[in-house]
């Protein structure tokens, strides 16, 4: 199965820009990006929420761009462009992830509470996902909710 995008030439800056843009035209008020090591950020306040999608970038010096799918090592210019194609890949994924989000959330097929739930950022700094990810795995775990839960249990 292929990757959407995978073999996109729309530079990472362009998607940055329509991801702002796309934000700005659905009402959000507020837009910030940045990064740190493997990681970039989106920020943006939407609907009275702050909102925040940590997006994994690829590591240059993973293996999968020094050597060709066939094991053939490539050259140093060839790898870094593989690299580039990577992350130029991963911010057109995260563009038409919201731009999704934001048409059901216009279409009344959804609300911004629930498309942007796991990544509204909390007091603290952490989000809603960073929060309820552990818990829901006791949740499973266990086979039933856990007592922090409001209105769970048995």
């Amino acid at each position: 199965m292929t990757r959407y995008a995978e073999r996109t030439e729309v530079s990472s800056e362009k998607s940055r820009s329509e991801i702002e843009k796309t934000l700005r035209r659905y009402g959000a008020t507020a837009f910030a990006y940045g990064w740190q090591g493997l990681e970039a950020t989106v920020m943006f306040e939407l609907a009275d929420r702050r909102i925040r999608f940590a997006i994994p970038m690829p590591d240059p010096a993973d293996g999968q761009f020094v050597l060709t799918p066939t094991g053939r090592e490539r050259s140093q210019a060839a790898a870094e462009k593989e690299y580039e194609q990577a992350v130029r890949q991963s911010w057109r994924a995260l563009a038409l992830v919201i731009k999704a989000k934001l048409e059901a959330v216009d279409a009344k097929i959804s609300t911004v509470e629930d498309e942007f739930l796991a990544h509204v950022v909390l007091p603290d700094g952490s989000t809603v996902g960073d929060w309820v990810a552990p818990q829901l795995q006791v949740a499973y775990s266990q086979g039933q909710m856990p007592a922090l839960l409001p209105g769970g249990g048995s």
